[in-house]
């Protein structure tokens, strides 16, 4: 069995919407979603040895051993003290697990947890959270409404997880994870999708276990706009680079210019030359590039001057998630681009189930209402929006999970990829990133303004 079907199983997952229902039902939930991540946690910890657990492969990354113990860290934190009550486990760690005391780069040279050690302490974290996880009251408190807190750790847990399969990226050595290929494309998706002109309601204030950043829903009127039926992929964007993309400035801002000729950027990460050709670096792999799949590994600069060279420009944040939710026939947002139900492997590429994009039109079943496609999973999204908070943002239950971020050095990315778990992943779910950053799975779909001849729904030019 691959280190990646061992994580999915074919169980049916428990619904959002069923969190509000019976206390026993949610704390099953609660206890799947945290064993899901656990399991995913071990497998890319146990997946090497000691020596890469500890070692650093990127200065811009952790040790794979940090993240594991600053996982159990964060869950001792908030369940174990804050939500239980109980006595401390190793409060003497603390400090070595705070993300803002120690960049990652200074992380190697601080007195972590051995891997042994590591292992212990998050295992015995883990059973003090099952034991209170019996007796907790969910209406206590506002941290505990709908298991909040719970919901919370999970997600950090799995947001850790995909961190460390971007870890494994950029490991040197032997391959050592193995999943089987995404599906291959089952419908033509080519083009761009008219989102008419009108209001959406943008975030939620109903997901039980959405993050603040995400609250609260609120209303937003965008003019008309056309957005790419699916992302960009590897030929669209072999053609930027065999054109002499990286090469001229004119498709590049000034700060997106300046980093390319620091950084001396000629393609995606993880690109290589084979002879004439390209191709790709998988976990320890060459493989040619795959024409028909997301181009990956790209960053923020990267993606606007394609943008631009393509005559086009990267969509808000607003646009992304009006294509992704908005439902014409009904005017509501929904979960999903798909529905309200949650993400199936029919629907979006997610959880690590593959080690890869799946090809443009691998998934019907999770496009959009208008025919737009892939906006959940494969790959995280470029907006040409700045992580800021939305009008009435109150932070919960901590500053520094999003407010400290707010400004004009992150961008936001949508969407999720195909290291997001679902438990993280959703519809009005935003992640961020310096635009510099490629390590992140990260790729990228464009957009245009409409002009006064397309803005109506007559208009529609529909891909499915």
């Amino acid at each position: 069995m691959s280190h990646t079907e061992e994580l999915t199983g074919t169980g049916e997952r428990t619904g959002v919407a069923e969190l509000a229902g019976s206390g026993e039902r949610l704390r099953g939930r609660i206890h799947a979603e945290l064993t899901r991540a656990r399991r995913r946690s071990q497998l890319l910890t146990d997946a090497v040895d000691e020596h890469d657990l500890v070692r650093q492969h990127s200065p811009i990354m952790s040790p794979l051993v940090w993240d594991l113990a600053h996982v159990g860290n964060q869950e001792e934190l908030w369940l174990v003290r804050d939500v239980g009550g109980r006595d401390p486990v190793r409060s003497d760690i603390d400090d070595l697990y705070d993300a803002f005391k120690h960049p990652r780069r200074d992380r190697p040279a601080l007195p972590l947890l051995g891997p042994v050690e590591a292992r212990s302490y998050v295992a015995t974290v883990r059973d003090k959270v099952l034991d209170l996880l019996d007796g907790v009251r969910f209406g206590d408190r506002r941290l505990l409404a709908d298991g909040f807190a719970f919901g919370m750790i999970a997600q950090h847990e799995q947001q850790h997880d995909e961190t460390m399969l971007a870890t494994h990226q950029l490991r040197v050595g032997p391959p050592v994870l193995t999943a089987p290929p995404p599906p291959r494309a089952t419908v033509p998706v080519a083009g761009e999708v008219l989102i008419p002109a009108g209001a959406f309601v943008m975030g939620t204030s109903t997901d039980p276990w959405a993050l603040d950043n995400e609250r609260p829903g609120h209303r937003v009127e965008l003019p008309a706009y056309l957005i790419d039926a699916a992302p960009v992929t590897n030929a669209a964007y072999l053609a930027f680079v065999a054109d002499g993309g990286y090469a001229d400035p004119r498709w590049w801002s000034e700060a997106g210019w300046r980093h390319r000729c620091e950084a001396d950027l000629v393609a995606p990460m993880h690109w290589r030359r084979d002879g004439a050709d390209w191709g790709y670096l998988r976990f320890g792999r060459f493989s040619p590039l795959i024409p028909d799949e997301p181009v990956v590994h790209v960053g923020y600069h990267e993606a606007e001057a394609y943008a631009a060279w393509a005559g086009k420009r990267l969509p808000t944040e607003a646009e992304w998630e009006k294509a992704a939710r908005w439902d014409p026939d009904t005017g509501r947002s929904r979960r999903y681009p798909w529905g309200d139900g949650e993400p199936t492997p029919e629907h979006a590429n997610l959880g690590q189930r593959h080690l890869t994009p799946a090809s443009v039109g691998a998934y019907p079943a999770g496009a959009s209402p208008l025919g737009v496609h892939q906006l959940i999973g494969d790959v995280w999204e470029w907006t040409s929006s700045p992580f800021q908070g939305y009008p009435g943002f109150a932070a919960f239950p901590y500053r520094e999970y999003s407010e400290v971020f707010f400004g004009p050095r992150y961008q936001v990315l949508r969407g999720g990829s195909f290291g997001t778990d679902p438990v993280a992943c959703r519809g009005t779910f935003r992640n961020w990133d310096l635009p510099i950053r490629r390590q992140i799975f990260s790729g990228f779909r464009c957009a245009r303004d409409a002009g006064p001849e397309r803005a109506y729904p007559g208009d529609l030019g529909r891909t499915r």
